[in-house]
């Protein structure tokens, strides 16, 4: 990819701002409160889509609805639900999940093999289908192509999230402006493995559909797959990337002279949504920043940087504001990979509390400070072993969390 950033973020861009969509969302009465539960994204084209999924065993029902609708590389719409993830539903669960599919292509008045479902919330439950028809059938008059389709659609999205999630940025293509943009949930049952949670990507690109999968699969391996908060991999989770080919440009693919340049803004939309579903864990107080230089290859020190930032015992000392540095090369200690014990540099920001693995004398209370004040903590590890290099984002482990998965299904 390019060195030189090569794309602008859009203030006020949406998942609706790229030619060709419109988003909405409503409540039909699968939440306790009165918060949005159920939303689409439709193109008013087929568009070329791709997605990618959880490698968690027990997948929910819509993930095998969405991967039959995506055979052809190809989607038109998408309808989701919070509230409940019909998963381990049985066959009663899959049929629920190909009605969603039938009622909204209906509505919709496209194809039903070219919409995708994704649903988020409780395991195990069976959904309300009346509640879920009667949205569905409202929601066409929903959709809209500005702000406020968008806006409704992000709120319909949110489980235990506190703050809705997006980005939006442009690039030129061969002369061309194209818009990329994302909407994205996730705050809980957050870990490495694809998807992380659920996440929908538009854009107005014309691009060749194996590409556009290879660079899904790519851009989520240095940004999803780089997040964690607590250690677990749900039933449910995907990310699915839709592209209406409304832009105008000569159509991208590996060779064009502005796919790395596409190829970059792709990815900093994931990594902008990727940092705020970590920064948005639950019961957080501060997002945590690993950065690994010098590991023996890029698969090592992403190996690190995950094992680091998803420690319990460091999220708690940030949340703490302790520099306990042994937690941190403890963690270094048994991520798996080859690290050479008598060379590891440490720094909590800009403090150096370890160097060539022997504790420097450090400033405690600026390091508290430092940990106190900073709502991103950036711990940086040096290894000195080769020229492999990895980030990965987390959040400090707080009272809050266990307070809110004690009582998630009340």
């Amino acid at each position: 990819m390019s060195e030189k950033q090569t794309y602008t973020v859009v203030e006020g861009g949406s998942i609706t701002t790229p030619k060709g969509f419109k988003a909405g969302g409503l409540h039909c009465g699968l939440k306790k409160t009165d918060r949005n539960d159920l939303g689409a994204i439709l193109c008013e084209v087929p568009a070329t889509a791709a997605g990618v999924y959880t490698t968690n065993v027990f997948q929910a029902a819509p993930l095998k609805v969405t991967r039959e609708s995506l055979v052809n590389g190809t989607l038109q719409a998408l309808v989701v639900n919070s509230g409940n993830a019909n998963a381990c539903t049985g066959e009663q669960g899959e049929a629920d999940a190909y009605e969603m599919r039938a009622a909204t292509a209906r509505q919709l008045n496209v194809a039903e093999e070219n919409v995708a479902v994704a649903s988020t919330g409780v395991i195990g439950e069976l959904l309300k289908m009346d509640a879920v028809r009667s949205g569905i059938a409202g929601l066409p008059e929903k959709l809209d192509g500005g702000a406020a389709g968008a806006e409704e659609f992000c709120q319909a999205i949110l489980t235990t999230d506190l703050v809705k999630k997006e980005c939006c940025v442009k690039v030129s293509v061969g002369g061309e402006e194209v818009v990329i943009a994302g909407a994205a949930k996730g705050s809980g049952m957050i870990h490495p493995n694809m998807a992380t949670m659920l996440g929908f990507m538009t854009t107005d690109a014309a691009i060749d559909g194996e590409d556009l999968l290879n660079l899904l699969r790519a851009a989520t391996n240095v940004t999803f797959n780089m997040i964690t908060v607590d250690g677990d991999t749900s039933t449910n989770d995907m990310l699915v990337a839709m592209a209406s080919g409304l832009a105008g440009n000569s159509k991208l693919n590996r060779l064009h002279p502005d796919w790395d340049n596409f190829a970059a803004a792709f990815t900093h939309v994931c990594q902008s949504l990727a940092k705020s579903i970590a920064r948005d864990g639950e019961g957080a107080t501060k997002l945590i920043e690993v950065r690994v230089s010098g590991a023996v290859n890029d698969e090592a020190a992403a190996a690190i940087a995950k094992t680091v930032v998803g420690s319990s015992l460091v999220k708690s000392a940030i949340f703490g504001a302790d520099a306990n540095w042994g937690r941190i090369i403890a963690a270094v200690g048994r991520a798996g990979v080859p690290v050479s014990p008598e060379r590891v540099d440490i720094s909590l920001g800009a403090i150096e509390v370890l160097l060539q693995s022997k504790p420097v004398a450090f400033d405690e209370e600026q390091a508290l400070v430092y940990l106190q004040k900073s709502d991103t903590v950036l711990i940086t590890v040096k290894l000195h072993d080769g020229e492999g290099t990895a980030t990965a984002w987390g959040c400090d482990l707080t009272y809050d969390y266990v307070r809110i998965n004690a009582a998630y299904r009340t």
